[in-house]
């Protein structure tokens, strides 16, 4: 796969018959075996690594180039590498049922993808990998154009050994977008497996050469963002916005702890033996037990959650498309995330801000417009203060900014500090174009904390009027309902 090249995700509906989808469903189980043995294999090797002398000094000495060279010669002495994996995934599909359904470069590209699990757990990026259970492998790509192959001639459809999946192309595509991305070179397909209102759907990913085609207009603009937990303020020269992330997106909590709790009174009903006297869930292998009743609990949860992600993804693309409308520079504090979600879990999972700021980086790097992490420490935007030029630390509950002259009224917290940042120049806070652009900011500022307070006056950012759609073909609806789990 070359991956070296910038790229983009063209995604398709599949047209799959019963024969085709039964086809699919035993290569994703053939590829979830080669996945395991390669994790199994990778796993012991790293093992054998840790355990070697040379791998012990090398971790007791400092930072330098024979340290480096030292793990990689014990890397090389066990075989730890992406090639010898895909060497023995080879042998382990050639010697079983496995070599009649994958190929040779949908093979590597699985073994691949558990040496790079393996990897990441050798370098302290995240926890030990686990087993893939049974239906828990719902993707598999090629290497390269070769074995999934995606062909226009006579239609657009992926051709993988003998299978033919004709792609569903959306008729309403007013812009042209699927034929632009269609026209790229395609640099390898991945087949997906997804299960949407209990059935399964398949659908393929075109990852395709060169940036992804713009459908909208961006302008110059600088735009300064001031992200939370679940709210977002931004300004531009022209406008700003105070409001929730995904409002649209209604967590139905209630209905989740009820859903749970029957899930698990089915569980204990079905399995009495893997409770102890106390009700605790006894250590060790157990076999479990799982009823009609819990399977349609645990399908009703999985398509609430569905649900709820595909409108929480929507409402981050349209917002991250107002946000690129108003400026090609956006300036935005460089936060943790992570200590967002260990603070603000419950926000977090409803809103997921993280989820936000790499849509619209990925938005961004596709049009040209730039996105400037500017570092918390040196510009303290929270703190400062330019009626006096002084700094000064507020509690996390205080959410208007007082000024200390006493001549300016009272602002919204997060929309001077997203003010603050759009004046910011080259990591430090610029104080003569803060007094120079408050005269005209402090307007705008007021009129977003307006219309925060009444939302019958209409959002902020509004998208480009050459351009009304939220997506290929998708038109955009001004009155959204609430996605809740009621729907499911």
């Amino acid at each position: 796969m070359n991956n070296r090249t910038p790229g983009f995700i063209a995604e398709f509906p599949l047209e799959a018959s019963p024969q085709a989808e039964q086809a699919l469903a035993i290569r994703l189980e053939a590829a979830r075996h080669i996945y395991n043995a390669c994790l199994g294999e990778g796993l012991r090797r790293l093992d054998l690594v840790r355990q070697s002398k040379d791998w012990q000094r090398a971790r007791a000495m400092k930072k330098s180039k024979e340290r480096t060279e030292l793990f990689r010669q014990t890397w090389a002495l066990f075989e730890l590498f992406a090639s010898s994996l895909q060497k023995y995934a080879e042998r382990c599909r050639d010697g079983c049922w496995i070599g009649h359904h994958l190929g040779s470069h949908d093979t590597q590209a699985t073994s691949l993808r558990a040496f790079r699990a393996v990897q990441q757990y050798a370098f302290g990026k995240r926890g030990r990998p686990r087993f893939k259970g049974r239906n828990r492998v719902h993707s598999i790509e090629g290497k390269e154009d070769a074995v999934i192959r995606f062909l226009t001639d006579p239609e657009p459809a992926v051709h993988w050994n003998g299978l033919v999946l004709r792609l569903c192309l959306d008729p309403r595509d007013k812009h042209g977008w699927q034929q632009q991305a269609l026209a790229c070179r395609t640099k390898y397909v991945r087949v997906l497996r997804r299960e949407i209102k209990g059935r399964t759907r398949w659908f393929a990913q075109l990852v395709q050469e060169g940036a992804a085609p713009q459908i909208r207009k961006t302008r110059e603009g600088v735009v300064g963002l001031d992200l939370g937990p679940s709210a977002i303020a931004g300004v531009s020269a022209s406008d700003a916005i105070l409001e929730r992330l995904c409002p649209t997106v209604e967590q139905p909590w209630r209905d989740l702890r009820r859903s749970e709790r029957a899930m698990d009174r089915s569980r204990r009903a079905t399995n009495p033996g893997n409770f102890d006297e106390h009700g605790r869930a006894k250590h060790g292998r157990r076999q479990w037990r799982r009823s009609r009743r819990y399977r349609v609990l645990v399908q009703q949860r999985r398509e609430r959650e569905r649900r709820l992600a595909a409108e929480r993804k929507r409402s981050h693309g349209e917002l991250a498309n107002r946000i690129l409308g108003q400026g090609k520079t956006i300036q935005m504090e460089d936060l943790s995330y992570r200590s967002f979600q260990r603070n603000f879990g419950r926000s977090v999972k409803v809103r997921a801000p993280g989820l936000f700021v790499s849509i619209l980086r990925r938005r961004a790097a596709s049009g040209g417009a730039e996105i400037v992490d500017l570092p918390t420490r040196t510009t303290r935007l929270s703190q400062f203060d330019h009626s006096t030029g002084k700094y000064v630390k507020k509690p996390l509950h205080q959410r208007m900014h007082v000024f200390g002259s006493g001549a300016i009224e009272p602002v919204q917290r997060d929309l001077y500090s997203a003010f603050l940042a759009r004046c910011c120049d080259k990591d430090l806070l610029d104080i003569r174009q803060v007094h120079a652009a408050w005269p005209s900011a402090e307007p705008l500022l007021r009129r977003a904390m307006a219309r925060m307070k009444e939302p019958a006056s209409g959002p902020g950012f509004a998208l480009p009027r050459v351009l009304r759609s939220a997506g290929a073909g998708r038109p955009l609806k001004r009155r959204v309902r609430s996605c809740e789990a009621v729907d499911v």
